[in-house]
């Protein structure tokens, strides 16, 4: 009887190509901040001035550059690690999933800010961007009734569950509007992506025929 091969080399190499491609964009989004950090250094520069500046007309653009924007290299070096975990963790799901996410929580997020923040304030960082895969990621599980998502939003709660206390105004400085809003973006995009807890909740409340 003939042997069978049961290798599946282009499957490898398409799973390779993947993580690859996957490693390009987060690590390429990161460098971006970094490389804009870098640049703030530069005598008149001060590219941080051009965040989220509430019920101001400039500060409609803040909405898209503040995730690429920080004060200083501690501050962007405490987001770079987390944003590589939880953005991971969605492009694990893949790469249209983590765009849809990562757009929504921007710009819906970064809105909220615009909209409810206090005047004369500045909101810059990536921590929005955190705040919103982190609501994304404990929020999928449940509406998608998926177990491996549940299991990862298990984990995601255990290793960065402690950072919802964020959400609280409780430091000066801190933009903790991004990170309510970022976490209420990433739950509100889970909800419309995967709305299919909410329907069987819908269902189990119906009187019987």
């Amino acid at each position: 009887m003939p042997g069978t091969d049961t290798s599946h080399p282009e499957r490898e190499i398409s799973l390779l190509a993947t993580i690859k491609n996957h490693a390009l964009l987060l690590f390429g989004m990161l460098g971006i901040m970094w490389i804009v950090v870098i640049l703030d250094q530069l005598p008149y520069l001060h590219l941080e001035r051009h965040g989220i500046q509430p019920r101001s007309a400039v500060g409609l653009l803040g909405i898209v550059f503040a995730p690429f924007l920080h004060a200083g290299f501690n501050h962007v070096m405490v987001n770079s690690v987390p944003f590589l975990v939880l953005g991971g963790a969605i492009l694990s799901g893949g790469a249209r999933v983590f765009w849809k996410v990562t757009l929504f929580v921007a710009l819906a997020g970064g809105l909220g800010v615009w909209l409810c923040a206090g005047k004369f304030t500045n909101h810059i960082g990536a921590s929005g961007l955190i705040f919103g895969y982190l609501g994304f990621l404990l929020a999928r599980g449940f509406f998608e009734r998926s177990l491996p998502w549940m299991a990862v939003a298990v984990v995601a709660l255990i290793v960065y569950g402690g950072v919802l206390i964020g959400i609280l105004p409780r430091h000066a400085g801190v933009s903790w509007q991004g990170h309510l809003f970022g976490l209420l973006a990433g739950i509100g995009v889970a909800r419309m992506m995967f709305p299919g807890a909410s329907a069987l909740l819908r269902g189990n409340t119906q009187d019987p025929a």
